[in-house]
């Protein structure tokens, strides 16, 4: 007798065991066969690179002719933000969907500032090898904790070379399943040692001598680069913003390779492919500021799906979208309430566009030593800055106050920094108020002005909803308001 119910109990088990491997089966045949037809998609993101320096965004000095190409087979975006003009916590929005006061992502990952998402969040590349999706990453990683951020294979190769990067690809394009490449360049970042010797050489951006394998060098001269209207115009801006096209360059090169071996590999009719910068150039005004150069990006999509290309699209859409976009292509489902970004999948192809006109974002640190949180709200014409910590001087970023393009005017104590007064960039107005149709240039603060009350107080209560909606920890900074506050015990 003991022995038939051993052998009936060892049969239940056996079976027990057998329908959990079918179920696990039966799920990655279910994931298997949702992407079956689903599309590949390259995330291509540049560091620090501006609308500035792009031919498809009119610049007409800068050679550009990969990513001119993309934007006239398919949709350049005239008015997408990132959230935080600063590398790893722009990169955490990108790859969550949700602002970085609400994940920890509060700034730099690297070294000494180890700011990491909290580990409850789940990020697009988890989310896409769940779904069956070979997810890879090739370049700048730079968040935290990689099983957050955790991809199926990590590929190896120099981050400023962007023709090697796009070589090392080559197996993930000619994978037999759809794939989701992540591809981060080091360039156009600037180049180590930041602190130049003398002080007014230009930083090399990532550029050296020699140049880098299966890589043209293009070089610029000072005198024909264009300098924006927030720099100041001097020769060290001119031979720094020189060094940076050099780097963009190179960078358009690689994605003109990478273009060639999807070609190859007869994937470009399957493949949507996005173009995105983490933040503005790495010049004071831009980089690590939420002025518009340090925030309005370049975003170019082509989907090989859609017949019409060259489209212009001047929805406000923001790198909070990008991960409930991108998994709606993937054919992937989600909860849309996991997001604080929605997808704009369904007009990206739309000329004229409405109810796209509003967006936020959210700064806090750069590097730990650069507290300042910003937070902002644009809607319509206005867009309000709030300087949350406005009684300290304005941070600067290591890199930053080592250029020459700074030190050329904090050396010679002169008064302005192109449109702004050097005062003024570095003391600034608890409140900024911008109308951006009539002043692009966000030069002259409304914040102030009596006939703007009711504007200034209506763009307040929109970021305080938006706070709220995101659980932002600073929504306590107006009128100690406390209601986002735990009670600082563990039950």
């Amino acid at each position: 007798m003991k022995l038939i119910k051993t052998f009936s109990l060892i049969l239940v088990l056996m079976l027990c065991v057998g329908c959990n491997n079918l179920t696990d089966n039966q799920d990655k045949g279910h994931a298997e066969n949702v992407i079956s037809n689903s599309p590949n998609i390259i995330l291509f993101v540049s560091d620090d690179h501006g609308t500035d320096a792009l031919g498809s965004y009119g610049n007409p000095i800068i050679k550009t002719p990969n990513l001119d190409k993309l934007a006239s087979e398919g949709v350049r975006f005239t008015n997408a933000y990132c959230t935080s003009a600063s590398c790893a916590a722009s990169r955490s929005v990108i790859l969550s969907g949700q602002f970085g006061h609400a994940t920890g992502s509060y700034g730099h990952v690297h070294d000494y500032h180890h700011f990491s998402t909290f580990d409850g969040v789940q990020s697009l590349s988890n989310r896409l090898s769940d779904a069956g999706y070979l997810t890879a990453r090739i370049g700048k990683y730079h968040v935290a904790p990689e099983a957050v951020y955790l991809f199926d294979e990590v590929l190896e190769a120099d981050p400023r070379n962007t023709v090697e990067m796009a070589n090392a690809s080559k197996n993930v394009i000619n994978a037999n399943k759809p794939f989701f490449l992540y591809f981060c360049t080091d360039d156009p970042h600037r180049g180590h040692p930041f602190n130049p010797d003398p002080w007014d050489a230009p930083n090399t951006f990532g550029n050296k001598e020699g140049g880098y394998a299966g890589v043209e060098q293009i070089v610029y001269d000072p005198k024909d680069v264009l300098v924006p209207d927030f720099l100041p115009d001097t020769k060290e801006s001119r031979e720094e913003i020189a060094q940076y096209y050099q780097s963009v360059s190179r960078i358009d090169q690689g994605f003109g390779k990478l273009m060639e071996h999807l070609k190859d590999a007869g994937k470009l009719d399957t493949t949507i492919v996005f173009y995105i910068s983490d933040n503005g150039m790495a010049f004071p005004g831009a980089k690590t500021t939420v002025y518009e150069p340090g925030i309005k990006l370049p975003c170019i999509i082509k989907d090989p799906t859609k017949p019409k290309g060259g489209i212009v699209n001047d929805a406000r859409i923001s790198w909070v979208d990008l991960t409930p976009t991108i998994l709606d292509m993937a054919n992937v489902s989600f909860n849309a309430d996991e997001f604080h970004g929605k997808s704009f999948k369904d007009i990206i192809y739309e000329e004229k566009v409405e109810g796209w006109d509003k967006i936020y974002a959210s700064h806090t640190f750069h590097e730990i030593t650069m507290y300042y949180p910003m937070r902002v709200v644009i809607d319509g014409d206005y867009k309000l800055i709030w300087n949350i910590a406005y009684r300290l001087d304005y941070p600067f970023a290591s890199d930053l106050w080592a250029a020459s393009t700074w030190q050329a005017i904090y050396r010679n104590d002169e008064e302005y920094f192109g449109k702004r007064t050097v005062k003024d960039y570095m003391f600034r107005p608890e409140f900024e108020l911008f109308n951006l149709t009539k002043d692009p240039s966000e030069s002259i603060n409304l914040a102030e002005n009596d006939t703007y009350r009711e504007t200034l107080e209506s763009m307040k209560a929109k970021m305080k909803d938006f706070q709220l909606k995101t659980k932002d920890p600073w929504l306590i900074m107006w009128d100690h308001d406390s209601s986002l506050q735990g009670t600082g015990v563990n039950l």
